[in-house]
């Protein structure tokens, strides 16, 4: 049998990056990953309690395909204590992860052949889910300047249908302020751009609070997960906002493609958004990795990078040492014992001079992952 033409996406190199570590592991090496946005912490113990409960009651099954009504009132109830927006708890759908917040907003947005915008470097998946669904993924080549940022020139100039933008962003960190968001948001609606945010890294924030496109405008769709903020990466549930006469659309295609999302990751995220001061305690960590690799990374003879605002990754320029990435990355897994994501993924141009280190894990492992990386560069060559 033929296979599609559509279905022939690009791999996701840093899930490469993870077996080879975990090989490597099996072998007996200690690897420090610094290679995946995967929290060092499990999620909260309020919610891993809470499901151990209901888990007990056996009551799981299948919920409505908008999700549970309790979830997506406490969803809105977020987005007053987080940003003081009165958020009509309709507009919340519950997904399966933010992965499934993409699928539905790309094919209820979007006919076959039409053109997104998305920013180079960034989230690889985007580019990928966008050509399996027979889209147009048209890459913002951005700048350090703008921190890696789009502008509102990148809408104007690329024909655009719609953009995705992503603050904090992944690889990079960085995040719009409110004016610079406003005017992507004004921009797009001046061209008929559909708009899409990706706010899967609020909360992780060090410097400055993330603004959400909600604050701007009703006219666009949010997509926001548990994976990041609330250490439940592998529980696979997430949420999208919607304007209200979008709803049903949405709904009609989540039945169909997903039925609903799982019962269970549901619960768990009801309880969750009560862990505050757990969850918070975790960003704690993040801002002390954080600090660690900015005064270390340099010293490293890494130098060129934007500073991250929030998320947890620093995305930095290796054109002085290499122009291959992948091998410079597969070099330190094999040398130092430390798992870093190659800019591949990021950036289909430039990203065999960049790479990506993650510092999600615990701080111990951050300090010795930056001591070996140190070493392993004193005599690179």
């Amino acid at each position: 049998m033929k296979k599609s033409k559509r279905s022939n996406v690009d791999p996701f190199i840093v899930m490469d990056v993870m077996e080879a570590a975990r090989k490597a592991e099996q072998a007996g090496k200690k690897i420090i990953h610094m290679e995946v946005g995967q929290p060092g912490t499990p999620a909260p113990k309020l919610a891993n309690e809470y499901i151990k409960k209901e888990l007990k009651n056996n009551n799981l099954g299948y919920t409505v395909t908008l999700g549970l009504p309790q979830l997506r009132s406490r969803i809105s109830k977020l987005y007053g204590d987080w940003y003081n927006i009165d958020l009509n708890p309709e507009r919340v759908i519950i997904t399966t992860g933010s992965s499934g917040g993409f699928i539905l907003s790309f094919a209820t947005l979007f006919d076959a052949g039409e053109r997104v915008g998305i920013g180079s470097p960034g989230y690889p998946s985007y580019r990928q889910i966008l050509k399996a669904q027979n889209l147009v993924p048209v890459d913002i080549e951005t700048k350090l300047q703008n921190k890696y940022q789009p502008t509102s020139e990148d809408i104007k100039k690329n024909n655009l249908n719609g953009v995705l933008v992503a603050s904090p962003a992944n690889p990079t960190g960085s995040m719009l302020n409110k004016s610079s968001l406003r005017k992507l948001i004004e921009c797009s609606k001046e061209h008929n751009v559909s708009f899409i945010s990706d706010e899967i890294y609020h909360g992780l924030e060090y410097e400055s609070k993330a603004v959400s496109a909600l604050e701007i405008t009703d006219h666009c769709y949010v997509i926001n997960s548990f994976s990041k903020y609330f250490s439940m990466t592998g529980w696979r549930v997430g949420w999208m906002i919607v304007p209200e006469d979008h709803v049903r659309q949405v709904e009609k295609v989540s039945q169909n493609l997903f039925i609903c999302p799982p019962h269970a990751s549901q619960i768990t995220a009801l309880a969750a958004l009560d862990a505050k001061e757990e969850l918070d305690q975790n960003v704690n960590v993040y801002k002390k990795n954080r600090e660690i690799l900015l005064e270390e990374l340099p010293k490293a003879g890494f130098t060129t990078f934007s500073p991250p605002d929030g998320a947890f990754y620093i995305y930095v320029d290796i054109s002085k040492f290499s122009n291959d990435s992948l091998s410079f990355c597969k070099k330190v897994l094999d040398e130092a014992g430390v798992a870093i994501t190659p800019g591949l993924d990021f950036d289909q141009k430039r990203g065999a001079n960049t790479i990506r280190f993650s510092y999600a894990r615990s701080t111990e492992d951050i300090i010795e992952g930056a001591k070996r990386i140190k070493k392993f560069m004193s005599s690179y060559n």
